[in-house]
């Protein structure tokens, strides 16, 4: 992967570019995240879309009942079984979402300069002059002059399917609204935003409570997206609800960020979350189109620094319903790389989209054009100075491992880890070759009965960029000797061969813990 690697700061022959790819055993170091519904539900497609590289499934709680969900979800294990991929789950949660609620679903045509009025009475049918929501909120929220957007879940942006409208007037608990562009709202649901309002509902609602205790327990889920943040308080009040739930204690939660209030509390937000994905559906409709690109870069420099995963939405929104994406879309993804994105994230595409296993094959071929480019040296010095001196033990570790891999042109870098988090400070410095991650488990018990920990440790390693997981045998359990240290490492370097990472003359750096001292050392593999 390291081996082919470009500079576009540099001069490169113009024809080099129509050189086919080599193809690699990882289809990208940028991970990818499908959301599963209807058009993806199936042990084929899901087994369709593991192999082309997707390695979180999303669940998305504003559509269907639990039950629905799980059997997605038994499918999503077969499907792991099949594939031999493994996949984390993650589970999203509905936050404080208004929706216009069509319980006919019958096709909803909205012209421009009619009015419509939105009623918080949802035992009103919806038609072309009046929309039941999901809020009585809202006459107190908004005054006339105020712009609201509604369209089909996941705001599309596109003419025809979504609709922008001015506040006229406020009518006790109506809102009358003057229509700006015709378009025909079709499906159960379309999600209603408020342009720069702050809508008075809780973060986490009783409804994501009552899912995430008995879908999220039952399914032991990996990561929770908590939509709407716009607080750190929400993420500590979210955590403080997953601690009292068994081993939801080590799910992650991934902070999304929707609106402006999100956008000004970034940096408390980033401090508590373990991760962030820009939700830039709802971020597009909330900032003015020309500074998007803006936050875009400078909060995924601030992931990439905090070593925390950041998740790009909304990239190939027209993959819905045709095979190849606009050229402008291709650049976006491309671009989010070099931004520093850990992963991609598909919602409508893969959720209700005509092709998901392709979107996320071609996302996937993207994502490892990019990956080409990206200036690593550059990024490294960034780093290293961002982090500035001394440094903690577990970084300077890490730092060194990427240095010596770059040096001798290293094939991967292995890390043995319990927790992950020596697995992930390696990656944060973005290698050109791809970490190994071998979670060794460790042995626990709650007084109860005994078990191994490490398969959360692995599974959350599969949003990180560049990080691949590989569960070790517990009858190798963290607080090993050397000799079984090295029967872990032959596993590893079988592993590598067989899925070809890794051939005979290549160089590995293996990183590892021998007693109290982390070891950094390079080998070279035999015939």
């Amino acid at each position: 992967m390291h081996s082919s690697h470009l500079l576009l700061e540099e001069p490169i022959r113009m024809a080099s570019i129509l050189e086919p790819s080599k193809a690699s055993f990882f289809p990208a170091m940028t991970k990818i995240v499908g959301t599963i519904g209807p058009k993806s539900r199936s042990v084929e497609v899901i087994s369709g879309c593991l192999k082309a590289g997707m390695s979180v499934a999303r669940f998305d709680f504003s559509w269907h009942e639990p039950a629905y969900h799980q059997e997605t979800l038994e499918n999503l294990k077969a499907a792991v079984k099949i594939t031999k991929k493994l996949c984390a789950v993650m589970l999203d949660t509905v936050g404080p979402e208004l929706q216009v609620v069509n319980k006919t679903e019958k096709a909803i045509l909205l012209q421009a300069d009619a009015t419509v009025i939105l009623t918080p009475d949802e035992g009103q049918e919806a038609s072309s002059e009046l929309l039941p929501i999901n809020f009585d909120g809202l006459s107190k929220a908004v005054k006339k002059g105020d712009t609201i957007f509604i369209g089909q879940y996941l705001f599309t942006g596109s003419e025809t399917t979504s609709v922008w409208m001015e506040v006229s007037e406020v009518q006790e608990n109506d809102v009358v609204c003057v229509i700006k562009n015709s378009a025909t709202l079709t499906g159960p649901l379309f999600t209603l935003h408020a342009s720069q309002i702050r809508i008075e509902l809780p973060t986490l609602s009783d409804k994501d409570k009552e899912v995430i205790s008995s879908w999220g327990v039952q399914n032991k889920i990996d990561f929770l997206s908590l939509s709407f943040t716009r607080h750190a308080e929400d993420v500590r009040h979210a955590r403080e609800f997953l601690s009292k739930l068994g081993d939801l204690c080590q799910t992650q939660i991934f902070a999304k960020i929707e609106n402006i209030e999100g956008l000004n509390h970034f940096d408390e937000i980033l401090q508590e979350a373990d991760g962030i994905i820009l939700s830039r559906g709802n971020l597009g409709i909330d900032l003015p189109p020309e500074k998007v690109f803006l936050f875009q870069k400078a909060a995924l420099y601030k992931c990439n620094m905090a070593g925390k995963p950041a998740v790009v939405t909304r990239v190939v929104d027209s993959m819905t319903e045709n095979l190849r994406p606009t050229r402008a879309e291709a650049t976006d993804v491309a671009n989010a790389v070099l931004d520093g994105s850990d992963a991609i994230l598909l919602g409508a595409e893969t959720l209700r989209g005509l092709y998901p296993v392709e979107t996320i094959s071609i996302v996937g071929k993207i994502c490892a054009e990019a990956e080409k480019v990206f200036n690593q040296d550059l990024y490294f010095k960034k780093t290293v100075k961002f982090v500035g001196e001394p440094m903690t033990h577990l970084e300077s570790i890490a730092s060194s491992a990427v240095r010596a891999a770059i040096k001798v042109k290293a094939s991967v870098i292995i890390c043995f880890t319990s927790s992950g988090r020596a697995a992930r400070l390696i990656a944060k410095y973005r290698p050109t070759m791809p970490v190994l991650s071998v979670v060794i488990p460790r042995l626990k018990t709650n007084q109860l009965k005994w078990s191994f920990s490490g398969a959360f440790e692995a599974r959350q390693s599969l949003i990180v960029r560049g990080l691949f997981p590989m569960l070790a045998d517990p009858r190798h359990p963290a607080e090993s000797t050397s000799a079984t240290n090295e029967s872990v490492l032959k596993v590893a370097l079988d592993h590598g061969k067989t899925s070809g990472v890794v051939k005979s003359h290549d160089r590995v750096v293996v990183c590892q813990k021998v007693g109290d001292a982390s070891v950094v050392k390079i080998i070279e593999l035999e015939d």
